[in-house]
């Protein structure tokens, strides 16, 4: 983001994923993020979902994490167990076989690693988890600016997926979206489209979203909600509710030299909560996408987002969430058609799908499933293959 910060983001293309040319690298899997962004406090604690979450889970960044990296977890032991169970859980399942690094994982004041650390690479940038970073020792200068955070968050407003998405159109595509500040312009396109889901512009999976139904569920109902949005946020994004068919995105990064696709990311959501992804191939997930929409169509999306898209300064991981909706929810239709919404949203952040490359197999057309489960007490990274 800006030259004094050339040696942060400095970036190789390798492995389906964007890594970094390094010395030692600081990983950092702060799954609170979006809720952190929202929030835009320094003095931010997160919800104890979140705080569980990154405890569980700390470990994640070790499965693309290269020789000499450190993960920041909370504790080191409960980290190396984990990650060594998923690192069995691939090999047996013959996804990846991941090396096991002895003190890759930290829980130290981290200025003990300040003359060797050039790069802090976290989940996503927020001025909580840079307040927190720069009170363990983490000097400045390895970190963006408030400035540029603050760039980060705007760009993170769901405003600039709804900016891309008319760019994105074409024939077989469908989508649209309207950021809204009075109640009346909601109440407009209620009456238009007969149901729409309204979003705050920065929220959390499953979180930030309120349906509406002339039929069951008026305005109304959700006023106070839409209004404390407002007051908070600015304006609320609205969209039609369509009939979704599957979830699915693309993952990208950035760097100086443009845009760069990853893969296809293919995963499941409940209520717009994230409940799991399938590991394949690139092959095999776009022989299921071609299921619905003409796989064509793909490259078309990924050339229009990598050369459309402007992130301004933004440098690192992003992906952007897509959907494949069935005709017969809209008014003008051939009965049973699909059609590819191309810009649901986009997560100017590492993401789910981007762990998923990281471990799917390169070589075999067999699926296989990662999810996150909660057993009540804990959660967990879970892979097995699909019968």
């Amino acid at each position: 983001m800006g030259n004094k910060r050339k040696n942060v983001i400095s970036f190789v293309f390798h492995s389906n994923l964007c890594t970094f040319a390094a010395e030692m690298k600081l990983l950092v899997f702060n799954p609170e993020h979006d809720i952190a962004l929202a929030s835009n406090l320094a003095n931010f604690t997160a919800p104890h979902a979140g705080r569980q979450l990154r405890a569980d889970l700390g470990f994640l960044p070790a499965l693309w994490a290269e020789e000499g990296d450190k993960v920041l977890v909370d504790h080191v032991e409960s980290a190396e167990k984990a990650f060594r169970r998923v690192a069995h859980r691939l090999r047996l399942l013959g996804c990846r076989d991941l090396p096991v690094v002895n003190e890759r994982f930290t829980s130290a004041k981290l200025s003990v690693y300040s003359d060797q650390m050039t790069d802090v690479l976290p989940w996503g940038w927020n001025l909580a988890l840079r307040a927190s970073l720069k009170r363990a020792g983490i000097a400045p200068a390895l970190m963006p600016s408030e400035e540029q955070i603050a760039h980060i968050r705007q760009l993170s407003h769901r405003r600039t997926a709804s900016q891309l998405l008319p760019l994105l159109q074409m024939d077989g595509t469908v989508g649209e979206s309207f950021e809204c500040t009075t109640a009346d312009e909601v109440e407009t396109l209620l009456a238009r489209y007969g149901q729409v889901v309204m979003k705050a512009p920065w929220s959390s999976s499953g979180r930030g979203l309120r349906f509406l139904s002339t039929e069951r569920t008026p305005f109304q109902m959700q006023a106070g909600w839409f209004r404390n949005v407002v007051v908070q946020q600015g304006s609320v994004m609205v969209e039609p509710l369509y009939n979704k068919v599957r979830d699915f995105g693309m993952e990208f990064c950035v760097d100086d030299s443009g845009i760069h696709y990853l893969g296809l990311s293919l995963f499941h959501t409940v209520n717009g909560a994230y409940e799991g992804n399938i590991l394949a191939t690139e092959s095999a997930k776009r022989e299921i996408i071609s299921r619905y929409i003409p796989v064509c169509l793909l490259g078309s999306i990924e050339q229009k987002i990598t050369t459309s898209l402007d992130l301004g300064d933004y440098r690192g991981p992003f992906g952007v969430d897509m959907m494949i909706v069935r005709e017969d929810s809209m008014e003008k239709t051939e009965k049973g058609r699909c059609l590819l919404h191309p810009c649901v949203e986009i997560n100017l952040r590492r993401t789910m799908g981007h762990v998923a490359l990281a471990i799917s197999p390169t070589d075999d057309d067999i699926l296989r499933v990662m999810r996150i489960a909660y057993n009540g007490t804990n959660y967990q990274l879970k892979i097995q293959r699909l019968k």
